[in-house]
């Protein structure tokens, strides 16, 4: 055999046993890599079991101690309280029973019902007001009369004074001339027969033969009697509205509210707050801006179901124009005597904003056809004449007038008792 084939056959073999060798060797040095690997695994494993078997054993410890001292410390309390109980009350054994606490919040938390004052009262304490005031025009107008000789600038200063009272320019004129006439006033005057020829004209003027009785009051008006209140936001609308139904709550009569001014996002909540004094259920919209009708409508559909004596509907005033307002008032009276007659519409006034509150009064007795006037803000104001013009310019009578801020502070306008106030 030829030496070069021999040399390459025992290369081969020499190459094959050192692959061999080395597959061998190679093999060996991973498996024991691995069983290290599997050997730190299981021990950093049996590791974290110990240390999460000795935290639970601990925690379960430290609730079981707590538990403990817990049922000790109500232990403590529950023998502290009998046994003080028991020194306080041997012989009551009912005593030791607790307050529900529950019932004690409740009560506090009910709203006690007010008693509104009685309607009698009240317009005593506009007379007592009126007499009380800085310049009632009354009183201005008896200083002039009162003199012996009356020039022309004096029954100038007469007229003067009636126009600044807001009696209106025909009233002063009419009453003028009727003073000028009357031999009380002319010549050698007696203070006592000036002043009752005074009251005389002034009552002639403001008219003690109208019938004021709110149309709830009459004999024969249906029950619920409705009454739909409007007026120019600002002037006491739902204020009024709210001293109303204490009125009528005075005299024992059941009373519901319709939040109807939905425009005014207060206006329904100011109602809620009225009415909760004197227990007068309130019903309106759960949302701001809803249809002013829809309310009017469920509060007829309410107080008839609930067979109340009179329902009070609040209005907004507040509306771009004179088509609107007749609009939207038209349309509440409309749905609302689908259920029920509407009786009675009361214009809210602000007496003190005399003759220019007139044409906004033209205005709304115009939508809606109005039965009579409410003043508010009537005590102690100079203008105490807006009596006299608003009554003659739009053809209803003065029904109630506002004595002050107070809650009872609106009462039955008394036409003796007013012009009694202004020359006190």
């Amino acid at each position: 055999m030829d030496t070069n084939v021999i040399i390459a056959i025992v290369a081969v073999v020499v190459i094959a046993a050192l692959l061999a060798i080395g597959g061998w060797w190679f093999g060996k040095s991973r498996k024991s890599a691995v069983d290290k690997s599997t050997e730190a695994a299981k021990a950093k494993a049996d590791a974290r079991l110990a240390t999460e078997k000795s935290t639970a054993q601990s925690a379960a410890a430290s609730a079981e101690n707590a538990e403990k001292t817990k049922e000790a410390a109500e232990s403590a309390a529950t023998e502290s309280v009998e046994s003080a109980t028991s020194s306080a009350t041997p012989e009551s054994p009912v005593a030791t029973e607790p307050t529900p606490v529950g019932s004690a919040v409740t009560e506090s938390a009910t709203p006690a019902v007010e008693t509104p004052e009685a309607a009698g009262t009240r317009m005593q304490r506009l007379k007592a007001r009126l007499s009380k005031s800085g310049n009632p025009f009354g009183r201005a107008l008896f200083n002039i009369l009162a003199k012996d000789q009356l020039s022309e600038a004096d029954w100038e200063d007469v007229e003067d004074t009636l126009l600044l009272a807001d009696v209106g320019a025909e009233a002063s004129e009419q009453l003028v001339e009727e003073l000028r006439n009357d031999a009380r006033i002319a010549g050698q005057s007696d203070p006592a027969e000036v002043r009752a020829a005074l009251k005389d004209k002034l009552l002639k003027l403001v008219g003690t033969d109208v019938d004021r009785r709110l149309n709830a009051d009459k004999e024969g008006a249906n029950k619920p009697s409705v009454i739909i209140m409007v007026g120019v936001n600002g002037t006491g609308k739902t204020t009024t509205a709210g001293k109303l139904s204490r009125l009528l709550v005075s005299e024992g009569k059941q009373v519901m509210l319709g939040a109807a001014d939905t425009f005014r996002a207060a206006a329904a909540d100011q109602l809620e707050t009225w009415g909760a004094k004197v227990g007068v259920p309130v019903v309106r919209s759960d949302k701001d801006g809803a249809d002013p009708a829809s309310v009017a409508f469920e509060a007829s559909a309410k107080a008839k179901e609930a067979n109340a004596d009179v329902l009070i509907i609040d209005t907004a005033g507040r509306l771009q124009n004179k088509a609107n307002l007749m609009d939207e008032l038209g349309k509440i009276r409309r749905v609302t005597e689908k259920n029920l007659p509407v009786e009675e519409v009361l214009l809210v006034l602000d007496a003190t904003t005399g003759q220019n509150g007139m044409t906004q009064a033209k205005v709304f007795a115009e939508a809606i056809g109005i039965t009579g006037v409410v003043l508010s803000k009537l005590d102690g104001s100079a203008k105490g004449g807006i009596v006299i013009s608003v009554q003659k310019e739009l053809g209803v009578p003065v029904k109630l007038v506002g004595l002050g801020e107070g809650p009872d502070d609106l009462a039955p306008f008394d036409p003796e008792g007013f012009v009694d106030g202004i020359l006190a």
